[in-house]
């Protein structure tokens, strides 16, 4: 789905919706009282959110892999596989479909092994048996069924935490006090200043760092379906590309092949470009003639994110 206008700003339908939104946020703090995660044995390392939508926690959990390996550690992604079938827990590969895996896994194996699991607990189990030495979850700050080792809540400082309403009120998965809380840093992608509240941890900020060169000078055609696809139009036009037109999706779109012939139509001489989440969404057939835009992150202060991962994978 793509997020509602209205969870950008305070109105009438937020107001409205937001006893349910209390009762969401509540649900969640009922099972962080109660859970007793399961402990696997090796490190595990969350990247997790407080909103529904794009943040940036998977580039950010990809960079993470890199470092960790640098460090000669042998890092598995855990993740739901969030727009699949496959309940796991299963090794994802570049083989599987998005339909099956979900974008995000297939996303995360380009970079490392990645164990797709609606329980957790089973998937970081397998992370174990196949020769993992650090757990990254992709998301999960919700989730306590593994014990964590090193949260980590990425938050886009350009939108922040929208009106402030928690779902389906706004965009919050639960209050961003008692969230951050359980956070042993906050990273903060992009400029802006969001109000934390009263939260004095860690506090690193990060970019997300387009490889467009590619595409300067070129005419191209964007589409994307993902949390905030303006974002992925505007890193195009930073890379000195000529956006001649737009067409966006809603969040992890399945494109048939009538949508990608329309989009070709549409684009006509221009070069049609997407995001690799969408790219890795489309078939082999659908992907031919189109390009992806890679985005990377990079933390400002790269030392500040290493004497984190010291505190619970230092150096093999």
């Amino acid at each position: 789905m793509r997020a509602p206008d209205f969870w950008q700003r305070r109105g009438a339908a937020a107001a409205l919706l937001a006893p349910l939104g209390w009762l969401y946020g509540a649900t969640v703090a009922f099972k962080a009282r109660i859970a007793k995660g399961f402990d696997p044995g090796l490190p595990v390392i969350c990247v997790g959110n407080l909103t529904a939508g794009g943040s940036g926690k998977t580039p950010i959990a990809i960079a993470l892999a890199e470092m960790l390996r640098a460090r000669g550690h042998k890092p598995y992604f855990l993740t739901r596989g969030y727009g699949g079938s496959e309940r796991g827990p299963a090794l994802a590969s570049r083989g599987h479909s998005a339909a099956v895996m979900g974008d995000e896994a297939l996303l995360l194996a380009r970079t490392a092994p990645t164990i797709v699991a609606r329980d957790r607990a089973a998937g970081a189990w397998l992370a174990k048996e196949k020769g993992a030495t650090v757990i990254i979850m992709d998301d999960g700050h919700q989730n306590f069924s593994v014990a964590k080792n090193l949260s980590l809540v990425v938050v886009d400082a350009e939108t922040g935490f929208g009106n402030g309403y928690q779902i389906p009120a706004g965009p919050l998965r639960e209050p961003v006090a008692q969230g951050l809380a359980r956070a042993d840093a906050v990273i903060l992608v992009g400029d802006g200043a969001p109000d934390l509240g009263k939260y004095k941890g860690p506090l690193l900020r990060a970019r997300l760092k387009a490889d467009g060169e590619a595409f300067a000078g070129k005419a191209v055609f964007a589409f994307a379906g993902i949390g905030r696809p303006e974002k992925f139009a505007a890193s195009l036009e930073d890379s000195d590309a000529i956006v001649v037109g737009s067409c966006f999706f809603a969040d992890h779109h399945p494109y048939t092949d009538d949508e990608i012939t329309e989009l070709r139509a549409v684009g006509g001489d221009a070069m049609l470009v997407t995001t690799e989440k969408d790219f890795v969404r489309l078939s082999t057939a659908q992907r031919e003639g189109i390009r992806m835009l890679k985005v990377a992150a990079v933390f400002d202060d790269a030392p500040a994110m290493e004497r984190l991962l010291d505190s619970i994978a230092p150096r093999a």
